[in-house]
């Protein structure tokens, strides 16, 4: 990722799901981070916390609260044990960091109010950075109608973290629906409007449009372009194979890997202009064939080019396409059960990285994130 952007330095959470206050979670990012661990192991919540964070950044942290049923669901064993959670989201750019701290707390009517948020800028060197207090109605954060030039650039740099997961390939799930022509301007998180947005991509980006449609014929060798005649303002994921004859197939036409695959290379091949500042998927390589995980892994490092990925996988294949420093090892804490990570200890595995992969000594629970 190009040196003169803001970059995603640190996160530190406490409190959150299946992590304890007593001992927080501290994670370390680089231009591509890998997230490993066994089920349970608090992938998906991390996941989820840059979800909330997303819909915090748009006034709508109650909504996200409401969805998920109840605010018991968001504090690590509840509220009798644990009443409130904290985030820290430390950026840098050039010499310069930026910082957005902020507590929520359970409230009656199944509620998490914001109790307190602070935003900070530091120049390297400096002993103490400035701080400001963050006014908020309490209910949504204060950063969105905020106009104080901190506070402007964290919630632009926290609006461009999107977090995806494309794991519903079913006949009715988001993938393969007609999705109205005026919602592409981005892709949305579950890929609910894929084919309007291959559809924006194929008339404005040409070149990159192409570039998705090369990788989708390296997966299915008889595909030969998208099909995308809007009807009624709709426009759905129709296709033509290579054989040259007009027949038309359409989205339900795909297996699931296919169209996972489609809306993977969709993400990671858009234009840099379209392209989030912050790409995070969960479990990526679910139901693809290895050979489209071979190119999911390139199309992870293009995309690092423009933008920070943060990927959260147990795939064996998928982590040995990335070094060392790129992956985080995420496993339960036996004491506080909650999430802990650690950074891969290039020095201690020198001897061993000679003789087997990373895939290997994770199965051999030489670096941890096996199951106990």
């Amino acid at each position: 990722m190009a040196g003169n952007k803001d970059k995603l330095v640190q996160v530190e959470i406490k409190g959150f799901k299946s992590v304890s206050t007593k001992k927080p979670l501290v994670l370390d990012f680089c231009d591509v981070t890998i997230l490993l661990g066994a089920n349970g192991s608090g992938k998906s919540n991390i996941i989820s916390f840059f979800k909330m964070l997303s819909y915090m950044m748009t006034g709508a942290l109650q909504k996200f609260v409401a969805q998920s049923g109840t605010n018991q669901n968001f504090l690590h064993y509840g509220s009798r044990i644990t009443p409130s959670l904290s985030g820290k989201i430390k950026f840098k750019k050039g010499n310069d960091f930026e910082t957005y701290s902020f507590e929520l707390t359970q409230a009656s009517g199944e509620k998490l109010i914001i109790t307190s948020e602070e935003v900070s800028w530091q120049k390297k060197g400096e002993l103490k950075p400035f701080t400001t207090q963050v006014e908020s109605d309490y209910k949504e954060s204060g950063l969105v109608d905020n106009d104080g030039q901190t506070e402007k650039i964290i919630k632009t740099l926290l609006s461009k973290c999107k977090a995806y997961q494309f794991h519903d390939s079913s006949s009715t799930g988001p993938l393969r629906q007609a999705s109205r022509i005026n919602t592409a301007q981005y892709l949305q998180s579950e890929g609910n409007n894929l084919a309007s947005f291959l559809y924006y991509l194929k008339n404005n980006y040409e070149k990159e449009y192409k570039r998705i449609v090369s990788y989708v014929n390296m997966i299915l060798p008889h595909f030969g372009d998208f099909y995308l005649e809007p009807e009624n303002d709709y426009v759905r994921l129709n296709w033509k194979d290579d054989s040259g004859n007009d027949y038309v197939f359409s989205p339900d036409q795909f297996s699931d890997g296919s169209i996972r695959f489609i809306a993977l290379a969709t993400l990671l091949l858009q234009p840099e202009k379209t392209m989030p500042r912050m790409i995070i998927i969960d479990e990526p390589e679910l139901g693809l064939h290895p050979y489209a995980i071979e190119q999911l892994i390139q199309m992870i490092k293009d995309a690092s080019v423009h933008s920070q990925v943060i990927i959260a996988t147990q795939s064996p294949q998928l982590i040995d396409g990335f070094s060392l420093d790129s992956i985080v090892v995420l496993e339960q804490d036996d004491e506080t059960k909650s999430t802990v990570a650690h950074k891969l200890d290039k020095e201690r595995l020198k001897e061993w990285i000679e003789e087997y992969t990373v895939s290997e000594l994770w199965r051999k629970n030489v670096i941890g994130g096996q199951p106990l």
